[in-house]
C-alpha cells in the first residue's frame, strides 16, 4: 500500500476489530475477491489515505470500511511480533 497506510492484519476474521487494545486510528476494511468477503485491519494518520490505497486496488470490490474498536495512541502501540 502506499502513503503511509499500514495493514496491521491481512485476510484477518472480522471479530479481531473489537480489539481495545488497537490503536484508535485503525479501521477493519471489507473488500471482496472472486465474490468471497476478505478483511483486513488498516492504520494511517487519516482515514482518506486507507480509502485511497484501497479504492486503487480493489475499486468497486471496496465493500465497507469502519473504525475498530482500537482505544491505544497510535504512538504508544507496538505491533504484535511476527512468529
Amino acid at each position: 500500500m502506499g502513503k503511509g497506510c499500514r495493514i496491521i492484519h491481512e485476510d484477518c476474521d472480522p471479530s479481531i476489530s473489537t480489539d481495545r487494545s488497537l490503536p484508535y486510528n485503525t479501521f477493519l476494511i471489507e473488500y471482496t475477491v472472486d465474490g468471497i468477503s476478505k478483511f483486513d485491519i488498516a492504520s494511517a494518520a487519516a482515514q482518506v489515505d486507507i480509502f485511497d490505497d484501497y479504492w486503487d486496488k480493489y475499486h468497486s470490490d471496496l465493500v465497507n470500511m469502519t473504525q475498530t474498536e482500537g482505544r491505544v495512541n497510535p504512538k504508544m502501540w507496538n505491533p504484535p511480533k511476527k512468529t
